[in-house]
């Protein structure tokens, strides 16, 4: 089998969170199942509406502890709405984009996702830096030696 589109090698079984989580509910999911990127989605239509990152929940986190201090951060996390820190200015692909088209994404704009959509704005999956990086590793095994 070729691995040529963004489908071949995507994630489709995605932990995602609704537009009206909180911080604390990010923060943990990503906690729990040590993830870097959740999707935010309509509950209702399953449009994705942003990304929250890491980096993102990060740095609020640590504005939350710098402005409030440890003994109140869980009460300010499940104040801060997932909505409120999402980027919502992301870029998605096709499933069916082929994978040359979606490198220099990852090369030039340094980030670790991509999510995909299909017609209508719904989320499909993910791809990820780390399944570049689990393709190469493939190909390297099949790769005949010198």
């Amino acid at each position: 089998m070729a691995i040529e589109s963004v489908g071949d090698i995507m994630a489709r079984q995605l932990l995602t969170l609704a537009q009206d989580a909180s911080l604390k509910d990010a923060h943990d999911l990503m906690r729990e199942k040590s993830i870097r990127h959740i999707p935010v989605v309509d509950k209702d239509s399953g449009k994705l509406l942003g990304v929250l990152t890491q980096k993102r929940m990060i740095a609020t986190v640590m504005g939350l502890l710098a402005d409030y201090g440890v003994s109140a951060l869980e009460r300010r996390e499940r104040q801060v709405r997932v909505m409120d820190i999402i980027d919502a200015d992301f870029e998605s692909v096709d499933a069916r984009a082929p994978l040359t088209e979606v490198v220099p994404f990852f090369l030039s704009n340094k980030h670790g996702c991509l999510t995909v959509v299909d017609e209508e704005g719904r989320l499909q999956g993910m791809v990820t830096s780390s399944d570049f990086v689990r393709l190469c590793a493939e190909l390297l095994k099949e790769r005949p030696k010198a």
